[in-house]
């Protein structure tokens, strides 16, 4: 009689995986004291400044210059009148251990329930954005256009399969490192996903390009208002101040990142049983792919063609709105929205099959959008348990004094920590850079060297911190967490090592 075969335990879904975390963040709140910086907010109805103390007591002050001379802040007045800094920035040296709110067994739980409704409510607007987008997606599958249209893609691509990779990547990298473009990029995972299945790559391949694009430009930011330019106002320095070196981390990181993507690709290409997500080889097609024929001709009609113009200029529409316009994700969602009426005329299909279609493609997207709702809820843990400052704290006072070069090493390590449980830059930005740049005064560096730890420290962990984006991206994907960070882990190895050469470079030049 054969020996049973030992059963493969597979590694838990990016729902479990938040839920893990979760649970972790909560057990560290009961060891973690509470704790609050005292902060200064600007309140334009009023013109005045609101100080709010640790115990909640807020008193009214002068919005001019001298009331931040005086309280030490570093930021031109005009930066809170203009909404450049628009969250309460912390006063440094005022931190005082609060009360830790009492839950007991029944309000712990209760916690860990509310903070994943109240993660997906805040969420909403992304939530909904996926939902249209992956509706939009459906019409367009039921139109044939995209199964038509990755055909001629797919004889185009013969023999230039690196530039998909090449020219993904530095544009998405040049959209994080300008703008911030983030959470916009899941909107083109449905896109490539077939076009990179059909140049012979694998699904982790499509994450590789698209995430590693935003997360090294962002973290590689120069002129991303979310980050380096909010930062560098609140640390009070011009946010143009060591542009050459950040520049060039840009250029550098991007260049390794397209690198070690394209050596993993081309080494699938040739032979796929080297995939990390080869044993999902054949579901993946399935499923990205479908009933798609590339051995016959097809006849590509002009309302296929039209179908797919109107849906590529939905992404030309959004990509303008976010860099030029300001907007987020309600006013994105209103653009595929109209992309889908539009298509209601254009696309040819019936009336029910067009609603079929749309709910169909919405709720093949419905698991990625909860996801991102889930990974909200962290932070909220960590909001309502008044953690953060204590963690700020901490770290402020265990590397004020070190010398220069061990100073701004650690402070990298330091973000890439407060980055895993805050990952809000702008909120990071605010909250810590009041606290964080004095520290350069005193050991003798520029305070730019501590945009740069913070961009790099808190850009970094994003490639693999569930509380971020990488969760929704593999989602996107089909690809387990565990495979992402087989494949992520030298780079990541890398790029510490770059990190820690140009910021001991910097300080030393």
């Amino acid at each position: 009689m054969a020996a049973a075969k030992k059963k493969k335990h597979s590694f838990p879904s990016a729902y479990t995986v938040i839920i893990i975390v979760l649970i972790l963040v909560q057990a560290l709140t009961f060891f973690i004291p509470s704790g609050k910086y005292s902060t200064l907010e600007y309140n334009s109805g009023l013109d005045k400044f609101v100080i709010t103390e640790p115990s909640g007591k807020t008193i009214k002050k002068s919005a001019t210059q001298k009331t931040l001379d005086n309280y030490k802040i570093k930021i031109d007045v005009s930066k809170f009148k203009d909404g450049t800094i628009y969250r309460p920035a912390a006063i440094s040296n005022t931190y005082h251990q609060i009360k830790k709110p009492k839950r007991g067994l029944f309000g712990t739980i209760n916690q860990f329930l509310t903070s994943q409704v109240q993660g997906i409510v805040d969420s909403v607007d992304i939530i909904v954005f996926i939902l249209i987008l992956g509706g939009v997606i459906g019409v367009v599958n039921a139109t044939g256009a995209m199964n038509s249209g990755m055909t001629r893609l797919s004889e185009k691509l013969k023999g230039k399969q690196k530039w998909l990779i090449i020219i993904v990547t530095s544009l998405i990298a040049l959209g994080g490192t300008t703008f911030g473009m983030a959470e916009e990029t899941i909107a083109f995972y449905p896109m490539l996903i077939p076009i990179f299945l059909l140049a012979g790559y694998d699904t982790l391949t499509v994450v590789a390009a698209v995430y590693l694009g935003t997360s090294i430009g962002s973290m590689s930011s120069t002129i991303n208002p979310f980050s380096t330019v909010i930062a560098s106002n609140a640390a009070g320095i011009n946010f143009t101040d060591g542009m050459p070196m950040r520049v060039l981390m840009w250029i550098v990181s991007v260049g390794i990142s397209i690198a070690y993507t394209i050596h993993y690709a081309e080494k699938v290409r040739k032979d796929p049983s080297k995939s990390l997500v080869a044993d999902q080889a054949d579901s993946d097609k399935e499923k990205f792919l479908g009933d798609m024929d590339l051995t016959t001709e097809s006849d590509f009609t002009m309302r296929q063609k039209l179908s797919l113009i109107i849906f590529a200029l939905g992404f030309v529409v959004m990509i303008y709105g976010v860099q030029q316009l300001g907007w987020y994700f309600t006013e994105i969602a209103v653009v595929f929205l109209a992309v889908a009426y539009i298509l209601i005329f254009t696309a040819g299909l019936k009336e029910a099959k067009f609603v079929d279609s749309f709910v169909s493609g919405a709720g093949d997207l419905l698991g990625v959008a909860l996801t991102v709702g889930l990974a909200r809820s962290v932070g909220i843990v960590m909001e309502k348990s008044f953690v953060s400052d204590t963690i700020m704290n901490y770290f402020s006072n265990q590397i004020s004094g070190m010398n220069s070069v061990l100073f701004i090493c650690v402070l990298f390590f330091v973000y890439i920590i407060l980055g895993f449980f805050i990952q809000s830059s702008s909120g990071l930005a605010v909250l810590s850079m009041p606290i964080m740049a004095p520290l350069a005064d005193v050991v003798g560096i520029d305070r730019s060297m501590i945009i740069n730890a913070y961009n790099w420290g808190q850009g970094l962990i994003g490639l693999v911190a569930p509380t971020g984006l990488i969760l929704v991206s593999l989602a996107m994907v089909n690809v387990g967490f565990d495979k992402w960070m087989k494949f992520v882990t030298k780079l990541l190895i890398m790029m510490i090592v770059l990190i820690l050469v140009f910021l001991s470079v910097g300080v030393l030049i």
